[in-house]
Formats: structure tokens, sequence, C-alpha cells
């Protein structure tokens, strides 16, 4: 049992489970952020534009029972929004996170063509081994 709980506690100290543990939290308060977003002022502005509410739509089954129809295509077309308003952040946050970022030179080459075979060679011959010319 002492093993296990040694285990245990190293387990839960390491770097990845505090990051993972981090990144559920940061997650959960963004998530409410973007669904505000979505719910506060996208939906109300397309509101304006289209009539986007579904909910009275039902199928019918047994007695009192219906299939909420409408609520899904609502749930699915809120979630589209809020994939496609999080994809706009997240680009613009990547955007934002390059200005200003050099691109990462070009690395030397370190082959050539043989002139007179065309086969691939390594930069520093002087003889081809495909062919034996003198380069």
């Amino acid at each position: 049992m002492k093993s296990f709980m040694k285990e245990f506690k190293e387990f839960i100290s390491r770097g990845n489970v505090m990051d993972m543990a981090v990144g559920i939290i940061i997650g959960g308060a963004f998530t409410a952020i973007v669904s505000s977003l979505v719910e506060d002022i996208i939906n109300p502005l397309l509101g304006c534009f289209v009539s986007m509410d579904f909910s009275a739509w039902k199928i019918p089954l047994v007695g009192d029972a219906a299939l909420g129809i409408g609520n899904f295509i609502n749930a699915v077309i809120s979630f589209l929004i809020m994939a496609f308003i999080l994809f706009s952040i997240i680009k613009a946050m990547n955007k934002a996170a390059s200005i200003g970022k050099k691109p990462e030179p070009e690395a030397a080459p370190t082959t050539k063509i043989c002139p007179y075979c065309k086969s691939e060679i390594s930069i520093e011959a002087t003889r081809c081994p495909h062919c034996t010319s003198q380069l």
C-alpha cells in the first residue's frame, strides 16, 4: 500500500498532469466566454436576419411522447456557430503570435546533382560514386 501511495504521489506531481489540470480549468473558463459570445452577441445578430428557433418542431410518437427534433437542430446550429467562432478566435491568436517572428532560414544544401549522370551526390564529393566522373 505504501508503494502504491508513493507511485500515486509521483504521478500527481508530474508536470504533464498539472498542465492537463490547468488546461481543463482554463478550457472551462474559455468555454463560458465563447458560449456567452455566441448566445448573447452572435445569435441575436443572426436573429435580426433569420429566425433560428426550431424548438417547436417535434415528431409525435405514441401518446404524449415526441422527438424534439427542433431542439436538436438548434443545438447543432449553436455548435456550428460556436465552432466557427472558436476557429476564428484561435486563428486570430495564432496570427497575432506569429507577427514579429522571423522565418527560420533554410538549411544549407547537403547534396548536389552530378552534371554527367544527374544522380544526387554529397556536396563534398569530388568524384561521382555512380558514374565515377571527376567533378
